[in-house]
């Protein structure tokens, strides 16, 4: 093991403990097991770097032989983002599924699980869950990653999910602070502005963030959103008003304060990224999340000098900078005492994602149908996918029924022809429609006017919010698109 710094005055390797960066291969690079050497404490996985779970538990350990309090970050919320399972589909719903559920046992059961597979590969940061309540059902980036838009339901299952996932020594980062449930932007794209009154602010969306805290999430992640009812000119990453009065100040919050990505338009398009980092630690901000896009050496480079110039130009207070590598240090230290946790070895609940996703499954039957009972035509209806999710990640469940019903085939299809095209497609043989967010998507809407006015019996699986009224012989809501949502579903198709 190497830890010396040697070589590398204070103020460098403060500034390289609060990066948290990517890197691209699925081993180690050169530069990343020497700047582990030179201070830097953290480093984040995205699916680029996952083949197997053998193999992430390989990479972990090769970088642990260089710097054994590691944290280890990844973007695991399960459900629709996945990155330990992105060639495959999780194991485990996602939050919107757990909240149709509304069973907080099964929640905090699920965290759990879930927390044990990371702890196995080496994980030991997951940027989870997501605290959002989804009062916009217009909302392009949250969605089902949402527990749901009750905030009270919010609060209780965010708290279980917490308490699940940190039992097995994975920090939770609550996310995304203050609230990202309201906006019509995606934060990828633009900045998001959410205008609220203080009362609704306080009353929806800062309720699951009080949850959280108390149930003692060891990190929350900022929002790269504009809230001008506490901050009209800056968004809540770059914002002090937000981080250090309002998260740190009046809610009382002491654990690390995560940025979300910093390449993302919201603050690179307008600020820059160097200098966004710069005013994202003089805001409250510890460590800065980047590499889900820039992965390389240079990027670590040229973010270290910029924090340093930032000091000794003034702009950055250098007692900021020490505090917020302080931060970070304390939560290595506590993953790396919780490495031995007592629930990494008790009884396992192996199958608790499928039972999550099969209790999830809404079926509404809103006409005379068979069930299905041979081979059928399954036409999934793909929307653009938003960049948390991606597009590695297979959904449906086509595959599912041809396992279930041989001889099913399936096509995928997208675009204001699209029913015309699945119609043709199918050729007279039942239709399994399959949408994501129908209520978003027009040409989707008119692709299932299609369908349903050619073949009544055609069954709508609705794998996005249920938004949209029931529609379709038999309509089966997974509130998810994770793999196990998709056998849930499949099943229920199936028993008609």
């Amino acid at each position: 093991m190497t830890t010396s710094t040697t070589g590398t005055d204070t103020l460098t390797r403060d500034a390289l403990a609060v990066l948290q960066p990517g890197f691209a291969g699925t081993t180690a690079p050169d530069w990343v097991r020497r700047r582990l050497s030179e201070g830097l404490a953290s480093v984040a996985l995205f699916g680029r770097n996952v083949a197997t779970a053998e193999q992430v538990t390989a990479l972990t350990a090769q970088l642990r032989a260089e710097r054994d309090d590691l944290l280890v970050a990844i973007d695991e919320e399960s459900g629709d983002v996945t990155r330990l399972e992105v060639r495959t589909g999780s194991s485990f719903p996602g939050n919107h599924a757990l909240g149709a559920v509304d069973d907080t046992a099964l929640t905090r059961g699920v965290a759990r699980e879930l927390g044990r597979r990371l702890a196995e590969c080496g994980v030991n940061f997951n940027w989870a869950p997501s605290a959002d309540v989804n009062a916009n059902p217009d909302n392009p980036v949250i969605g089902v990653r949402s527990f749901g838009r009750d905030t009270d339901l919010v609060a209780r299952h965010t708290a279980a999910y917490v308490e699940g996932l940190q039992s097995t020594g994975v920090a939770a980062c609550t996310k995304h602070f203050p609230g990202h449930g309201d906006t019509s932007v995606d934060s990828h794209h633009a900045v998001p502005h959410i205008d609220l009154d203080a009362t609704t602010l306080n009353e929806r969306e800062l309720q699951p963030f009080r949850a959280a805290i108390a149930a003692g999430t060891r990190a929350v992640m900022s929002a790269h959103i504009r809230v001008p009812v506490l901050d009209p000119d800056r968004p809540a990453t770059l914002s002090r008003r937000i981080l250090t009065g309002l998260l740190r100040g009046e809610l009382g919050y002491q654990g690390l304060i995560v940025t979300d990505g910093m390449e993302m338009r919201a603050i690179s398009g307008t600020y820059g990224l160097e200098h966004g980092v710069v005013l994202a630690i003089a805001a409250g901000a510890d460590a800065i999340c980047v590499g889900g896009g820039l992965c390389d050496e240079d990027t670590v480079q040229g973010l270290t000098d910029a924090l340093v110039a930032a000091v000794r130009s003034g702009e950055l207070p250098e007692e900021r900078l020490a505090d917020a590598a302080a931060r970070v240090r304390a939560l290595a230290d506590w993953t790396a005492g919780m490495r031995r946790s007592p629930a990494l070895e008790g009884d396992r609940e192996p199958e608790i994602g499928l039972t999550a996703a099969r209790r999830a499954v809404t079926v509404t039957r809103t006409g005379p149908a068979a069930p299905a009972a041979g081979p059928v035509y399954v036409a999934t209806f793909h929307p653009a996918a938003n960049i948390a999710v991606g597009d590695e990640t297979p959904w449906g469940v086509g595959a599912e029924l041809e396992r279930l019903l041989p001889g099913t085939t399936t096509g995928s299809f997208t675009g204001p022809d699209a029913g015309a095209r699945a119609l043709e497609a199918a050729a007279g043989r039942r239709v399994v429609a399959v949408v994501r967010d129908e209520h978003r998507h027009p040409w989707m809407r008119t692709a299932l006017d299609t369908l349903l006015a050619a073949g009544p019996d055609t069954v709508v699986v609705e794998m996005g919010v249920p938004q949209s009224a029931p529609r379709g012989a038999l309509h089966v809501a997974t509130h998810g698109a994770a793999r196990v949502c998709g056998t849930a579903a499949a099943e229920a198709v199936v028993a008609g």
